[in-house]
């Protein structure tokens, strides 16, 4: 099969397309995937560059997928080849990711993939899903009539967030750079959309909520921009950052107001081979595939890429303020 392979960390070019061996089922509850889209992600451009540590070389990047099962093991049940899946498995920790033809993995980490989107829409999804979901009910407890607070609502994760946080009933307040995204998070659900170029984020959301500042701020950008969150939100509330925070935050806001800090990496079940929550992980996208088929979940691709153009693929997002996912097509 061709595949995406990485011999050493660096510049993009350092991805180079190859022929290698096409994995094959080697237990009985494993399914044989032929991958049709995978999703480019952020992560892939911090592992490639060598920020995040990687077991072996080469390897194959690429966490998240779309594609059509080819092969089951004798055990598997749940599914049979022709049915179409989408998936978070692979791409760090060792496993193959999925930049490649085909990948080879345990059927319960395996979500059929909604009907009525395409396998590049299907795969811009799962990891953007994952992290909005766990971020919002699993770690912040979201429930009706609250009020979140989202910011780079246009981004991959930041856009799937406001459509969860809608279906939950929850107001939402998010911030963008410019117009064109402030009408892309409106259409989607976005309450109140504040332009942090030219607007006070603090006295827009304050004004907002009548100064009472909103139950949860989920944080898409981390560093010093999470100290900026915690007088946003009100008394015992939330916060809930993505990324690595500063070292050097101020937490005398965030103790004053008594807020719960936590911090979401959806990658730790494949990393650290935690079976309980990556099928965890696994129920959440079966749970998201309803949502999606009726039309209250969906997703924007911003730019795809053949498989000789992932170096492109990488160069663009890491220029940084694209508007929704960026999808490899196999």
């Amino acid at each position: 099969m061709q595949a995406i392979l990485l011999h050493q960390c660096g510049e993009p070019e350092r991805l180079v397309l190859e022929d290698v061996s096409t994995p094959e089922i080697k237990t009985d509850t494993e399914v044989k995937i032929r991958i049709k889209a995978a999703s480019v992600n952020p992560l892939d451009t911090k592992l490639r560059a060598g920020l995040y540590p990687i077991d072996q070389f080469p390897t194959i990047l690429g966490c998240d997928a779309a594609g059509i099962i080819e092969a089951v093991g004798s055990d598997v049940s749940g599914f049979k080849p022709g049915d179409e899946v989408y998936y978070f498995y692979g791409g760090i920790g060792g496993k193959q990711g999925n930049y490649a033809e085909y990948n080879v993995i345990d059927e319960k980490h395996v979500a059929t993939k909604p009907a009525n989107i395409s396998f590049d829409e299907a795969a811009a999804l799962p990891l953007v899903i994952l992290t909005a979901w766990e971020a919002l009910f699993d770690r912040c407890k979201l429930s009706e009539g609250q009020t979140v607070f989202i910011n780079a609502g246009a981004g991959g994760v930041g856009h799937v967030a406001i459509q969860l946080a809608k279906q939950a009933k929850a107001t939402v307040i998010t911030t963008v750079s410019h117009s064109d995204k402030a009408e892309f998070v409106k259409s989607i659900g976005a309450d109140f959309v504040i332009n942090y170029q030219t607007d006070n984020v603090l006295d827009a959301v304050m004004e907002y909520t009548q100064g009472q500042g909103v139950d949860i701020a989920m944080d898409n950008v981390g560093g010093k921009q999470t100290e900026q969150l915690f007088p946003l939100v009100k008394f015992y509330g939330d916060v809930v950052s993505l990324l690595l925070p500063a070292s050097d935050l101020d937490w005398a806001i965030a103790r004053q107001r008594n807020l719960r800090f936590s911090l979401e990496v959806m990658l730790t079940p494949l990393l650290f081979n935690i079976e309980t929550a990556l099928q965890h992980q696994t129920s959440i996208l079966n749970q998201a595939r309803t949502l999606i088929e009726l039309r209250k979940l969906r997703t924007r691709i911003s730019q795809r890429f053949s498989l000789t153009e992932i170096a492109e693929a990488h160069r663009s997002l890491e220029k940084g303020h694209t508007l929704g996912k960026l999808i490899l097509n196999l």
